[in-house]
């Protein structure tokens, strides 16, 4: 059993090339020198066959192992959907209409402009290398079938360029809908049709055209000449071609947000003011005195628009948007994940259903009793079962990002049970969306009215004597000049000491408010065991406050003026104590570097800090599972109405 005397050619991915002893490779890439003896039938030579038929097994079990986990769709909301295109004939056929064919020819008829169709298969230019691509199928909620076109772009070589594109994040939206209620601009929505295809592509590739693309056309080459779903550079590439629009109609990006566009307006009463342009690949949000007419004069010379997505949104990123006057009188935008909950739950229940079991009742909280999941000893689920724990899980999670932020803490602790998960954690997953069924209808308002704050808690201290001496706050200096009306930034923090009994672990949470508006929420087992709350309280604070600076750099980049510091809400005394008195000592040293880097902030006047009674902070419903009461719901309403 020897690999002496062999040494193989490598090529490296900067177009050089190395021999590498057998020894070496076999080592640190078995299944790609493996598959390489196979191909060169050398695999029976006696320095592979003694190990190659052992990795191409355990290869073969391990891709067994991942297919066994991954869940197979073969209906949505009780329609059967095709997988291929000869399916989808054959289901028109057995369903006696032609609604899948129908979805078909709608796409490629979409797709005729991403394709360069050529007649002569010897006129294809140099330097194109094949490619191909398959049909996915879908249907929508109103029962409406979906086809779409995507290229194999996982079979694709690397492209040399960066082929990163993001999305607007969820912040930055509930950031632009609050100061858009809190300055009086409008809103309106609009998707792009088939946005990619508006892109050109900068990837060299071809197809050989299937059944598809129409009998005429089977066995032409097809050159990719726009930017299509699964291409490895289509997203990079709609993005630039998005960012030169925007750049073209004069709208600079904001530096904390790339995906959040801006350039200054002027309202009809002369007032100078910020309009934005918020990203999610084609679906728009314009944010202005009239976006309406924007999106229908400019924005649409240089993108095809679906005209009946224009208007005031109604739907967003799965959530039903919608303005709501509040008892004060302010108009602001709400996000209601109603819908989708609906849905989640509906889907759950005919999961259930298949072997005659069904959600649990009267649910008034999203755990069981006193249940702690790194106990749970019942038994590990099935690899099917498995697949299904984390489908549920990204659905939850989903619904936490929509505003669900009641669930933040039980759907952080269950995620972190997916590598593992056990029949009680799956059960207590059931209990969560009957939990949500019961109280579907939570609606996240982003309220622009100011909070009432006593400014008398937070008191400025005179810190120049201190270590830090004579600090201030470091202000961007390519920040846009800051427009419109400034808000309020609260921020409530706690920790659950020890709260994981396995490995005695913390738990931070933390909620920001911009005036009255929950803006971001958190929670997270922390890093490393904490020997104290005081400790453990410390780290919360530090990261609470690390988050705060990066929102206030976003404020000032967005040109939302920020003039006042973040008061902070504690209900430690040790640690506020600690923070908030210049000639405090610590007396914990594994608690430097938080300890230094909030004291640090507090001098600049980036934050202030001080006490709240632990039965009064929300923040606690984010660092331990509370029971359905007075507690929770009182909670519950300073960032969902309507419950």
């Amino acid at each position: 059993r020897s690999t002496n005397g062999w040494n193989l050619k490598v090529q490296w991915t900067d177009g050089s090339s190395q021999w590498i002893p057998l020894k070496i490779l076999k080592e640190s890439n078995p299944i790609e020198v493996a598959e390489f003896a196979i191909s060169r039938n050398i695999d029976d030579e006696p320095a592979f066959s003694w190990w190659v038929p052992y990795v191409m097994r355990k290869r073969d079990r391990i891709i067994s192992s991942v297919n066994s986990r991954v869940k197979r769709v073969t209906h949505k909301y009780g329609v059967e959907i095709p997988n291929s295109v000869e399916a989808c004939y054959q289901l028109d056929k057995k369903n006696g209409n032609t609604l899948w064919r129908d979805a078909l020819n709608r796409e490629m008829n979409n797709l005729r402009v991403a394709f360069d169709i050529l007649e002569d298969k010897r006129s294809l230019p140099p330097g194109y290398t094949k490619s191909s691509g398959h049909i996915i199928f879908d249907v929508r909620m109103t029962l409406e079938r979906k086809a779409r076109w995507v290229k194999d772009g996982h079979k694709t070589r690397n492209p040399d360029n960066c082929t990163y594109a993001g999305v607007v994040s969820r912040e930055s939206v509930r950031i632009a809908l609050t100061t858009a209620a809190l300055n009086g601009m409008k809103v309106c929505a609009c998707d792009i049709q088939n946005a990619y295809l508006q892109a050109p592509s900068s990837e060299k590739h071809y197809v050989i055209c299937g059944p598809e693309f129409g009998l005429e056309n089977v066995g032409k080459y097809g050159i990719i000449v726009r930017a299509l779903y699964g291409g490895k550079s289509a997203g990079a590439d709609y993005w630039r071609h998005v960012r030169a629009a925007m750049t073209n109609m004069n709208f600079i990006t904001c530096k904390a947000d790339p995906d959040v566009w801006m350039r200054p307006g002027k309202k009809s009463d002369g007032t100078v003011y910020w309009q934005y342009v918020l990203l999610y690949t084609d679906d728009i949000l314009a944010i202005m005195e009239e976006p309406e007419e924007f999106i229908r004069k400019e924005l649409a010379s240089y993108f095809t628009i679906k005209e009946k997505s224009i208007g005031v949104p109604t739907q967003y990123l799965g959530n039903k948007v919608s303005q709501v006057t509040m008892q004060n009188g302010v108009k602001c935008w709400s996000f209601s994940s109603s819908q989708y909950v609906q849905s989640a739950v509906k889907n759950v229940e005919e999961y259930l259903s298949k072997t005659n079991d069904k959600l649990p009742v009267r649910n008034r909280s999203p755990w069981t009793s006193n249940y702690r999941p790194e106990c749970d000893v019942t038994p590990e689920l099935s690899p099917t079962k498995a697949a299904y724990y984390q489908s549920l899980i990204g659905v939850l999670r989903w619904i936490v990002e929509l505003g669900r932020a009641d669930i933040c803490m039980e759907v952080s602790a269950m995620a972190s049970m997916m590598a593992s998960p056990r029949e009680g954690h799956l059960q207590q997953l059931f209990q969560t969306f009957s939990f949500l069924k019961a109280r579907h209808n939570g609606v996240m308002v982003f309220d622009s009215s100011e909070p009432t704050i006593d400014r008398n808690l937070f008191i400025k201290e005179d810190w120049s004597a201190a270590a830090y001496g004579e600090c201030k706050e470091e202000i961007p200096s390519n920040m846009p000049e800051g427009k419109g009306f400034e808000m309020t930034m609260r921020a409530f923090v706690d920790s659950d000491h020890a709260g994981d009994t396995a490995t005695r672990r913390s738990r931070t949470g933390f909620i920001i408010f911009l005036n009255n508006s929950p803006i971001s929420w958190f929670s997270k087992r922390q890093t490393s065991v904490e020997t104290s709350s005081f400790g453990s309280e410390f780290v919360a604070m530090k990261l609470c406050c690390e988050y705060i600076r990066g929102l206030r750099y976003k404020l000032r980049m967005m040109g939302i003026s920020v003039s006042e510091p973040t008061f902070v809400f504690g209900d430690n005394q040790s640690v506020l104590a600690n923070v908030g008195k210049p000639h405090s000592i610590l007396k914990k040293k594994s608690s430097s570097i938080a300890y230094h880097f909030v004291r640090e902030g507090v001098a600049k006047d980036e934050w202030r800090t001080t006490y709240l009674n632990t039965h009064l902070n929300p923040s606690d419903m984010l660092t331990k599972s509370l029971p359905g009461g007075e507690k929770r719901t009182l909670f519950t309403s300073y960032f969902l109405h309507y419950l």
